[in-house]
């Protein structure tokens, strides 16, 4: 080892120390690893059984995406977007009135469901991979406006890993949510008649159901 590697050691050995040591005390002190349980059960729940939003996009993703390195590809685009405001929202440096954003999440999913009817195959199209990230920054928009209402005491040591850990339980809700698509459909998902007389079908109860939901939080 060089000399001024030598020299170097014990100053990056303070330095790592002074980084990693409040956060370990704090994980032993707060409950950290609770902290990390809890929230992570409150993602999921925000999305099963709470989130039907949620669930009607998601499914309306499914519904016309038969190929699944496509469908992964945007549920994770969608929980990366809503992860973001999700985050940003939490923090107060974006702030959005529920008037405005609970309309646009029911918009975003009667969009996604009336592509699915009008096009033959819409994950061909590549602006649909920026459609739902858009979409995905709306909907964490609307989490974030949501969780503020509750009462929630976090420190500043146990804020980022409550993040995560809200994040990676929405994320878990939304593969659970194709996992339970596809075991439902998987009999019949690469027929040829799937789209006729199932995801077509499908997606215009969606669509049905998400604008009659702009309609009620435009009106109310």
């Amino acid at each position: 080892m060089s000399l001024s590697l030598a020299l170097l050691q014990p100053s990056l050995s303070v330095l790592m120390g002074g980084l990693l040591l409040p956060f370990l005390l704090a994980w032993q002190e707060e409950g950290m690893g609770g902290v990390a349980a809890h929230f992570l059960s409150e993602g999921f729940v925000h999305i099963i059984p709470e989130g039907l939003d949620h669930i009607l996009f998601v499914l309306g993703l499914f519904f016309m995406c038969r190929a699944f390195p496509a469908l992964l590809l945007q549920i994770t685009l969608f929980t990366m977007a809503h992860s973001v405001t999700f985050g940003l929202g939490m923090l107060g440096l974006v702030k959005v009135p529920g008037n405005v954003v609970e309309p646009l999440i029911a918009l975003s999913i009667a969009m996604v469901a009336v592509e699915n009817i009008l096009l033959p195959k819409p994950e061909r199209w590549k602006w649909r991979l920026a459609a739902v990230f858009v979409f995905g920054l709306v909907h964490g928009l609307g989490f974030a406006n949501a969780f503020q209402k509750v009462e929630v005491s976090l420190s500043p040591a146990t804020f980022p890993i409550a993040l995560l850990s809200l994040n990676l339980g929405v994320g878990l809700g939304h593969l659970a949510v194709v996992g339970v698509a596809y075991l439902a459909c998987s009999a019949f998902w690469n027929r040829e008649w799937y789209r006729k007389a199932v995801a077509v079908p499908a997606s215009g109860v969606i669509a049905v159901v998400s604008v009659c939901w702009v309609v009620a939080r435009v009106m109310g």
